[in-house]
Order: C-alpha cells, then sequence, then structure tokens
C-alpha cells in the first residue's frame, strides 16, 4: 500500500464519532490525513457533538470532544490531496455557505478522487451541485436534499454504507466498519481480516 494524503473538512459541532473515528483509523493504517475548518488554523481546536439514537423521533445531541485540527484551511490545496473525507453532524449545514469549501467538493468529483461522505456531509454535496444522477446514503433527515440536487438517495440500513464511483457514503457513525472498509478498498489499502 502506498500512503495517501486525505483531507478532512470539519466544521464546529461536526460529529464526534464521525470526525475522530475516520481521523484516527486513517491514519492508523498508514495515511495522513489533514483536518482543516475554515477560518482555523493548524493547532486550532473545533466542538464537536456526540449524536445518539435513544428512541427518540430524531437523534440526541450531547456535547463531545475538541478536535485539533492539524492544518491550515488557508494553506491547503485540493490537487495535493489523493481523497477526501466529509464528517457529518451540523458542520455541513454552514460549510456548504462557503464558496471554497464548495469548490474543494467540485474539484474531488472533477477529477474522480475518492470521497467519502457520512450522514449529514451530504448536505455539502448536495451544494456542490456533485449528486446528478449518482446514489447518496445520508442521514434519513437529508434524504430530500440528495433528491432535490438530483441524486438518488440510497436508503439502507444506519450501519451499511454504499460506493458509487468515486464517492462512499452512509447514514450515520454505526456503518463506520462497512464506509471507512470501502473507502480503504477505494484507496488501494488492503486490509486482511483473521
Amino acid at each position: 500500500m502506498s500512503a495517501k494524503t486525505i483531507l478532512m473538512l470539519c466544521g464546529d459541532f461536526a460529529e464526534d464519532y464521525e470526525t475522530m473515528v475516520p481521523f484516527q483509523a486513517l491514519k492508523a493504517v498508514g495515511h495522513r490525513v489533514d483536518a482543516v475548518c475554515p477560518d482555523k488554523q493548524a493547532g486550532d481546536s473545533i466542538a464537536t457533538a456526540i449524536h445518539d439514537f435513544e428512541g427518540d423521533q430524531t437523534y440526541t445531541e450531547k456535547p463531545g470532544h475538541r478536535f485539533s485540527l492539524n492544518a491550515s484551511f488557508a494553506e491547503i490545496d485540493p490537487a495535493h490531496y489523493d481523497a477526501l473525507v466529509i464528517p457529518g453532524g451540523r458542520a455541513p449545514e454552514y460549510l456548504r455557505l462557503d464558496d471554497r469549501v464548495l469548490e474543494i467538493v467540485r474539484h474531488f468529483f472533477a477529477t474522480n478522487k475518492p470521497v467519502a461522505a457520512v450522514c449529514h456531509g451530504a448536505q455539502l454535496l448536495a451544494a456542490a451541485r456533485v449528486l446528478e444522477g449518482r446514489r447518496c446514503s445520508a442521514y434519513p433527515a437529508c434524504r430530500p436534499e440528495v433528491e432535490l440536487a438530483g441524486g438518488r438517495y440510497a436508503d439502507i440500513a444506519v450501519d451499511d454504507a454504499i460506493t458509487e464511483g468515486n464517492l462512499v457514503s452512509a447514514p450515520a457513525w454505526p456503518a463506520h466498519p462497512a464506509w471507512i472498509g470501502q473507502f480503504l478498498t477505494l484507496l488501494g489499502t488492503r486490509i486482511t481480516h483473521e
């Protein structure tokens, strides 16, 4: 396996598990992951939120951990990255208002580089207009946005994921084993199971 350089688009109140787990897992198998947030520098942190499924009509939200960014948003060039990860939570709803964020997302689709979007990450994909004709999973409340952007919503189990072309998507953090596994396959990372 050759190590890849992966960009992770973060923001305040991103989902804790959807930020921390992929960041750590991708680094653990040897990839470099640069976590960035608009208007923040390497060493700054974002607040995360823990979303849980406790039997209510939607998820509950609790304070998460502080997550330290390891790269500066203003200094990144998407051309220098092999892949993109978009965590869910509340961050995508306002990150999609940043024109540079949308340009970065479009770059990865225009160049057919691997992209992973979890949960509300589909909001960034919809705003960037990269879902036309493409199957995409997301948290069920994001289904209208996927469909309004011309995508086909993949209604799959909360612990499942789907890959279509260069896009791996999943409904929420319970799907980490599925989407991270599929994403690693797109990255050319060989995983062996005992």
